[in-house]
C-alpha cells in the first residue's frame, strides 16, 4: 500500500481474495453460449485468444518468478545484496490482477469494436507500426508520466507502493495501485489502437506485443544481471534501445534516475541516467563468488511440496505448508510431472534459498527426491549417493557445516549421517544431525511441574536422551513398548531407573511421541498434549487434544532474506535441526554430530538463546 493511499488504489475485486477469477465468468459464459448454439466454428480468432492468452501470460510470469528466485539464490551476478521479507511477498501476491484487468478490457473492446472480429492471424505491416508507435509515443509518454509519479503528491499516494520493494523480483514490475495500471493500459493500448485504426491489426501482433511487455518487465526487475555484454559490443546503439536489470535496479535504489520504460534513450536525452549505470552493469556481470558457512540439506516431502519451495509459487511458499487448500488439488498434474522430471534428471542437490545472519552466510540445498522415495529399498543407495555428492560438494567449496534435514539423516538410510563420516574421515565440513538441540527443545517444552509423561518414541537417540534426561529430573516416564523399555532401562543409571515404568494403565495426559497411528491417538485420554520429537508433524485427529509443534524455535530479527516458511512451520520459525547447523557454524564447534554422537543438550540450548533464537512455548 502507498504511504498515503489515493483514490482507486485497491483493485475492484480485492475483497474476493482467491475467488477473484470469477470476474472472467462473463467471458466464459459468452464463449459457452456461442459454442452451444453454433458449435466451435462460431468462435473467431480474436475471441478465442482472450482466455488462452491470459493463461499463457500467467505461466510466462511464473516461469520468470521461479527462474529468478533460483538464480538469485545461487548466482554470483546478484545486483542488490539484500534480502526479501514476508511483507514484500504479501504486497506482491496480486501480480495476476493486471492480467485479469487486461482480459476484461480486451473483452470489452471485442464487444465494442466489431471490426476486430475479422482480424487476421498476422500482419507484418501492423507489427512494424506497433514497434514504431511503442518506440516513439509510448516510451516518451511513459517517461514523463513516470517522472510525474515521482512528484511527492503522486508518489506518496500511488507510486510509493511499487517502490516499497528495494530488492526487485520479476513480479515487482506489475505491483502498482489500480489507478496506475489504468494509465499504463491506456499507454500500451496506443500501438494496438493505432493498428486497428490503420486496418493492419492482427491477432499475433497483439499477443506478441503483450508478450514483449511482459518479457521486458520481468527481465528488467530481476535482481541479477543476465543481458550479455557481447550484445552491446556487436551493436553499440542497442544500449539506447534495451535496458538491463542493473539499469532499472538503480531506479529502485536511487529513485531519481533511470526513469525509462524499456528504452533508456530518453534518460540520455533528458540527462536522468544514473552515472553509475555502466559500472554497476559491468560489476554485476563479473559477480562475486560466495561460499556459504552453512548448508542445510533438505528434500521435497509430498508431490505438492514442490510449489512450497521458494522457487515455486511465492504466495504458497510464504505460508505454512498445507495440502488441504482447495487449489492445491488443481496442481496435481504439474506435481506429477515435476516428480517424474526430478526422478529422471535430478542428479544432484539444487540451491533453494540463501539466508544471512549478520556476517554468516547460509544456503539451503534440496535433494530432488520425495518422502515416499526414501521408503523404497532400491532407492536408498541412489539417495545416499545424492547426499554424499552434496556433502563432498560442500566440502570442496569450503563450507564449514552441513546439517541434514528431514529424512536425509534417517538411521535406516545412513545411520544419522555416520555412513559419510566413516567413509570420509578427513572431511573438512562438519556433519550435523541436530539431535542435541532437538532434544533440548522437546525437554524445554515439557511443563516444569510435570510429574509423569507417556513416552511413545521408538529407540532413536533423541528418544534415549529424552528418557534419560526426564528420569534424571525425577519425572515418571511411562512406556507400553516392552522391547524399547528394556533397551532404555539398560542405559539409565541405576539410581534413576525406577522412574522408567512399563505400564498401559493410568496413562498421563502428556505424550511425547514420534510417529503414532490413528488408533494410538484414539487411546489417549481427553485433554492430552502431544509433543512430537519427529521432524514431521502429527496428523491432528483429536479436537479434544493439543498438538505441539515439531521441535523448532523462532529466529532472530537479524536473520535476513526470510520470505518463505520452512515446510509446515509458521513464519520466521525454523526447525531445531536447521538451527543446530547454524549454531555449529556460529560457535565454531569442531565435532561431527552424527551417528551416536550428540552435542551436549544444555550447551546447545544456551547457544541458541545466546544467539537470539527463542522457544515457541514457555514451559
Amino acid at each position: 500500500m502507498a504511504t498515503r493511499p489515493g483514490p482507486l488504489t485497491e483493485w475492484p475485486w480485492h475483497r474476493l481474495g482467491n475467488f477473484k477469477y470469477v470476474v472472467m465468468a462473463p467471458v466464459v459464459a459468452h464463449g459457452a453460449r456461442r459454442v452451444m448454439r453454433n458449435g466451435w466454428g462460431d468462435l473467431d480468432i480474436a475471441f478465442s485468444l482472450i482466455l488462452p492468452s491470459l493463461l499463457l501470460r500467467m505461466i510466462h510470469n511464473q516461469i520468470w518468478i521461479s527462474l529468478s528466485r533460483y538464480q538469485t539464490a545461487r548466482s554470483k551476478h546478484r545486483i542488490v545484496d539484500r534480502g526479501i521479507e514476508f511483507d514484500q511477498v504479501d504486497r506482491e501476491r496480486g501480480w495476476d490482477d493486471q492480467i485479469l484487468f487486461n482480459g476484461l478490457v480486451f473483452y470489452a473492446g471485442y464487444l465494442a469494436m466489431p471490426s476486430v472480429r475479422r482480424m487476421p492471424v498476422w500482419r507484418t505491416d501492423g507489427a512494424v507500426v506497433t514497434a514504431l508507435v511503442h518506440t516513439g509515443p509510448v516510451e516518451f509518454l511513459y517517461y514523463w508520466f513516470h517522472r510525474a509519479l515521482h512528484h511527492h503528491f503522486l508518489y506518496s499516494r500511488y507510486h510509493s507502493h511499487h517502490h516499497a520493494s528495494i530488492v526487485t523480483e520479476p513480479i515487482t514490475s506489475v505491483i502498482h495501485p489500480f489507478a496506475e495500471h489504468v494509465v499504463y493500459f491506456i499507454l500500451f493500448a496506443i500501438p494496438i489502437l493505432s493498428t486497428i485504426y490503420l486496418g493492419n491489426v492482427s491477432a499475433m501482433g497483439i499477443v506478441g506485443y503483450i508478450a514483449y511487455i511482459d518479457f521486458m518487465n520481468n527481465m528488467g526487475h530481476c535482481n541479477f544481471e543476465l543481458v550479455p555484454e557481447w550484445i552491446f559490443q556487436i551493436f553499440p546503439p542497442l544500449k539506447y534501445l534495451i535496458y538491463t536489470p542493473s539499469f532499472h535496479s538503480l531506479h529502485h535504489t536511487q529513485f531519481r534516475t533511470n526513469y525509462s520504460l524499456f528504452m533508456p534513450f530518453y534518460d540520455y536525452i533528458y540527462n536522468t541516467m544514473d552515472k553509475s549505470s555502466d559500472e554497476l552493469y559491468e560489476s554485476s556481470l563479473k559477480g562475486t563468488e560466495e561460499t556459504p558457512d552453512l548448508v542445510h540439506l533438505t528434500h521435497m516431502t509430498n508431490l505438492q511440496s514442490a510449489y512450497h519451495l521458494r522457487i515455486g509459487i511465492a504466495s504458497i511458499a510464504s505460508k505454512p505448508y498445507s495440502d488441504s487448500a482447495w487449489y492445491m488439488w488443481t496442481l496435481w498434474p504439474l506435481a506429477w510431472l515435476s516428480m517424474v522430471l526430478a526422478w529422471i534428471y535430478g542428479s544432484s542437490a539444487f540451491v533453494v534459498e540463501r539466508i544471512k545472519l549478520n556476517k554468516m552466510k547460509m544456503q539451503t540445498w534440496a535433494i530432488p527426491r520425495y518422502n515416499f522415495q526414501y521408503g523404497l529399498t532400491w532407492e536408498r543407495e541412489p539417495i545416499n549417493d545424492l547426499i554424499e555428492k552434496a556433502i563432498l560438494d560442500a566440502d570442496m567449496k569450503g563450507v564449514k557445516v552441513i546439517s541434514l534435514g528431514l529424512l536425509n539423516q534417517a538411521k535406516q538410510l545412513n545411520g544419522n549421517g555416520e555412513l559419510f563420516r566413516q567413509k570420509y574421515p578427513k572431511l573438512g565440513v562438519r556433519i550435523v544431525d541436530g539431535s542435541g538441540l532437538a532434544t533440548a527443545v522437546v525437554l524445554k517444552s515439557i511443563p516444569s511441574d510435570a510429574k509423569k509423561v507417556f513416552l511413545r518414541t521408538g529407540t532413536s537417540k533423541i528418544a534415549r536422551a529424552i528418557a534419560i534426561a526426564l528420569c534424571d529430573r525425577g519425572v515418571q516416564v511411562i512406556m507400553n513398548e516392552k522391547e524399547v523399555y528394556h533397551m532404555l532401562k539398560s542405559q539409565i543409571p541405576e539410581n534413576r531407573a525406577s522412574y522408567l515404568k512399563l505400564s498401559s494403565d493410568n496413562v498421563p495426559q502428556l505424550w511425547i511421541v514420534h510417529n503414532i497411528d490413528d488408533n494410538e491417538q484414539k487411546m489417549a485420554p481427553k485433554g492430552t498434549i502431544f509433543i512430537p520429537i519427529s521432524q514431521f508433524p502429527l496428523k491432528k485427529l483429536r479436537k479434544d487434544c493439543t498438538y505441539m509443534s515439531t521441535p523448532a524455535m523462532r529466529i532472530p530479527e537479524e536473520m535476513k532474506n526470510i520470505h518463505s516458511c520452512e515446510n509446515w512451520l509458521p513464519r520466521r520459525v525454523m526447525s531445531a535441526w536447521h538451527i543446530a547447523g547454524i549454531l555449529h557454524a556460529l560457535e565454531g564447534w569442531n565435532m561431527h554430530e552424527c551417528g551416536d554422537e550428540m552435542m551436549d543438550i544444555e550447551k546447545s540450548w544456551s547457544a541458541a538463546i545466546r544467539h537470539g533464537f527463542l522457544p515457541l512455548t514457555k514451559a
